[in-house]
């Protein structure tokens, strides 16, 4: 959710911790700060805003100092505003926080701190957080110690990293992510790896209920016990290194372009065999995700039953801790997440895990927490995605899928990857009528997506993308529920998108359309076929019928992409929303 960054070393930390804010950025950007150790101070500088600005209003990257953590924060508690941004200090200036998660006991620890006499002046759980270590610390004089104390007392899921005034760093990791890169004479902790790629490819992977104590160039790692840990130091795939827009203006329309190449790498023919054995063997099945990944999840829905004829149950990750008993025993559990980090499904894996079933995930971070949790890691190969919004990854996520059935079924679909990555690349090409709609649909406020059979759950993902990135109302209907009620809104202040492609469905969806084109409403068609009933015509190449999805779900984000530009709004970091949501 938010990003963290700490350095400790012999260069000067300022301009590092910036310059990994600015990478990290996607996971954050409602303000940013920095807290750097000089002589024998803390400074403290923040406000609100994204990094470019504070930097620059600031002058960030120009403190002093050897030693120094940094965040930008994505709102949990307290609103926006420069008394809620990270770092903070405690009473006492002589340490200083930048948290990620939430500390769910923080109004009871508050009221207790101020029976103490401390005192608070922004609204957030981390201000409580960095008190409480400076109660400890006034009473152990330990930093070790003080860690041990205060994580006693927390509840609730997070990652901190605090800095002391004799300029020693501790990071503490509790379900949420944390990173150590090392180099000579230098360490970076980090919420991502994309914080310090750019210094070390050299990394060590927290475990969770660890933390880290970091003095004097020397680095020690400790459970919750206090038990010293062993570091393990692995190698980050340099992938990772590449979140430059080259010539784009936004990470997001790279990524919507960077998708003919990105469906070819999805996945590898060994992970795949794995995989499949496992599925094939499954007493009962299941599949997981939140967001783009519950939408890939929906179609894994049709192709498995159509193809594979294997019953699957797709569950909304966070809809599983409340009916935690549906998840029978010894059962398999496919859970999807871009991140790896997105504690819905996190939470949906380890309520799976105690029924004894096994994880097999589909991520595009192979070393994330989701990845440790699972049993077989499918990777997605898609590199970076910085955009909030996904994309490449929802394509990728559904290749993996197709490739699995395909698998399963013994290859009874035709799957010509290299004319889906040519389709998709012709409707890369041929924008200029989805420019002109993205103007035409600036200023309405309803948008409604309707589509019939293995159409539907993109028609839910496209509503998805024009509410993240042009804050229209958008709703996916099933096509065949009009007359049940959704019909009522039909009228000529109504966009819907029909997605209809020319297989099973198309008779039925265009009949569908009618019946509302006869309310007065506007029609965008999405087809390889035009039809009198459309207003708008989005053409798409034709393809085997079984692959249109990873087609018509192009031109949705396109669309959604230039409306936004149209509306001002930036589609990179579309407000309220963060890429990766570790936290519930």
């Amino acid at each position: 959710m938010c990003s963290i960054i700490g350095y400790s070393g012999i260069k000067n930390a300022a301009p590092i911790l910036v310059r990994s804010l600015e990478k990290m950025e996607y996971r954050g950007y409602d303000s940013v700060g920095i807290a750097i150790k000089n002589d024998s101070m803390i400074n403290v500088k923040k406000d609100i805003g994204k990094v470019s600005e504070v930097k620059n209003n600031l002058n960030l990257d120009k403190m002093s100092g050897t030693i120094g953590i940094g965040h930008t924060r994505w709102a949990t508690h307290g609103k926006v505003s420069k008394k809620n941004a990270h770092p903070h200090y405690s009473n006492s200036g002589k340490i200083a926080i930048v948290h990620n998660g939430i500390i769910e006991n923080f109004q009871q620890l508050k009221s207790e701190l101020k029976l103490d006499g401390f005192k608070f002046e922004s609204d957030t759980d981390t201000e409580v957080l960095v008190n409480l270590i400076q109660k400890n610390y006034d009473e152990t004089s330990n930093i070790k110690e003080t860690i041990t104390k205060t994580i006693s007392k927390l509840q609730g899921h997070y990652t901190f990293l605090v800095i002391f005034e004799d300029g020693t760093l501790a990071a503490v990791r509790f379900h949420e992510p944390l990173i150590i890169g090392v180099e000579k004479n230098s360490y970076y902790i980090s919420s991502d790896v994309l914080g310090f790629i750019e210094k070390t490819d050299d990394a060590i992977y927290i475990d969770n209920e660890n933390f880290v104590i970091i003095n004097d160039h020397n680095l020690d790692i400790f459970d919750f016990k206090g038990n010293s840990i062993k570091p393990n130091i692995t190698k980050v795939s340099k992938e990772f290194a590449d979140v430059y827009k080259g010539d784009y203006a936004h990470f997001t329309l790279k990524e919507i372009s960077e998708q003919p190449k990105t469906i070819l790498q999805a996945g590898d023919d060994a992970r795949i065999e794995e995989i499949t054995e496992r599925i094939s063997s499954a007493r009962n099945l299941y599949i997981t995700g939140s967001g783009t990944s519950y939408n890939a999840a929906r179609i894994s829905k049709f192709l498995f039953s159509n193809f594979a004829k294997i019953k699957i149950e797709p569950i909304i990750s966070s809809e599983l801790p409340f009916s935690p008993d549906s998840i029978e025993e010894d059962s398999t559990l496919i859970a999807i997440s871009q991140s790896g980090e997105s504690a819905d499904v996190l939470d949906a894996v380890r309520i799976a895990k105690k029924s004894n079933s096994k994880i097999l995930s589909i991520i595009n971070h192979p070393n994330s927490s989701l990845s440790q949790e699972s049993d077989s890691v499918i990777n997605l190969n898609c590199g970076p995605e910085i955009g909030v919004a996904a994309t490449k990854s929802f394509t990728s996520q559904l290749v993996i899928l197709y490739k699995i059935t395909n698998k399963i079924c013994n290859k009874c679909m035709n799957l010509d990857w290299d004319k889906v990555s040519q389709c998709i690349s012709n409707v890369l090409k041929d924008d200029s009528n989805i420019k002109k709609l993205a103007n035409e649909i600036k200023e309405i406020t309803d948008i409604y997506v309707l589509g019939r059979g293995i159409h539907f759950p993109i028609a839910q993902e496209a509503a998805l993308k024009l509410k993240e990135l042009t804050y229209i109302h958008a709703e996916a209907i099933p096509a065949g529920e009009l007359k049940h009620g959704p019909l009522a809104l039909m009228d000529s202040n109504v966009y819907v998108i029909i997605i209809n492609p020319d297989d099973e469905t198309y008779q039925n969806t265009l009949n569908s359309a009618n019946e509302i084109k006869a309310r007065g409403a506007k029609i965008i068609g999405i087809s390889n076929k035009n039809n009198e009933v459309y207003d708008f015509w989005i053409k798409i190449p034709d393809i085997n019928e079984e692959l249109y999805p990873l087609i018509e779900i192009i031109p949705i984000q396109l669309l959604s992409y230039y409306a936004a530009l149209e509306k001002n709004t930036d589609p990179d970091y579309p407000r309220n929303l963060a890429k990766s949501v570790t936290v519930k």
